[in-house]
């Protein structure tokens, strides 16, 4: 039997493999397939998964390992809230449209194996949210976000930047994406973001311009 660390290490090497021949065939890649391949034994990927969504979820630690590292380090450094808010996200966008140019193809079939195991990969979207909501808690400790509960300012964050933090949105609309743009939706947060009524809700307000 494996030791844990030795686990660990194969099936980030596995995963790999399965990333390799996602990009070569544009086809989605399950235990079989890698066996079939060569590149590893099919006595080794039996002790290494217990089946194909688990060979999945290796390869999605794998996807998300740099995003994660991003996310750990821009928590860790000292900046204005602000800038490190637009660090947070800016970061991982990069990373996602830098995939996305390279190989469209192998990152639309990425992001639909995703889609299709969304439970698999629910776990990296749990630990993202939980480093925002420390940013956004540093941030209303100096005065930023007032009157939300954490909760709710991180609702309405993801909200406000979905289009720079889902990996799919890419393929739609990669040109209109812009660093410049995420900057200006960070600055327009912080300038406003707050739990006052603002009068928008007043619909009995609204005129009809002439």
């Amino acid at each position: 039997m494996m030791a844990a660390e030795t686990r660990q290490i194969e099936r980030r090497r596995a995963a790999m493999h399965v990333q390799d021949l996602f990009e070569e065939s544009g086809e989605e890649v399950g235990l079989a397939e890698l066996a079939a391949s060569g590149r590893v034994s099919r006595r080794k990927l039996q002790e290494l998964f217990e089946d194909d969504d688990d060979l999945f979820e290796a390869m999605a630690e794998l996807w998300f390992e740099p995003h994660v590292a991003i996310m750990e380090e821009v928590v860790a450094i000292d900046l204005p809230p602000n800038r490190k808010m637009y660090e947070f996200f800016v970061r991982r966008f990069r990373v996602n449209r830098e995939r996305f140019r390279a190989d469209p193809k192998a990152f639309a079939l990425i992001c639909e194996a995703g889609a299709a195991r969304f439970e698999r990969v629910r776990g990296f979207v749990d630990l993202a949210d939980h480093y925002l909501s420390e940013l956004i808690a540093q941030a209303q400790a100096e005065g930023y976000f007032p009157g939300f509960e954490i909760d709710q300012a991180l609702s309405l964050i993801n909200q406000m930047v979905n289009n720079y933090t889902f990996p799919d949105v890419l393929i739609h609309i990669d040109e209109k994406l812009s660093e410049e743009k995420l900057a200006h939706i960070i600055d327009a947060m912080f300038a406003g973001l707050s739990a006052e009524n603002g009068g928008a809700s007043g619909v009995n307000t609204i005129r009809i311009a002439t």
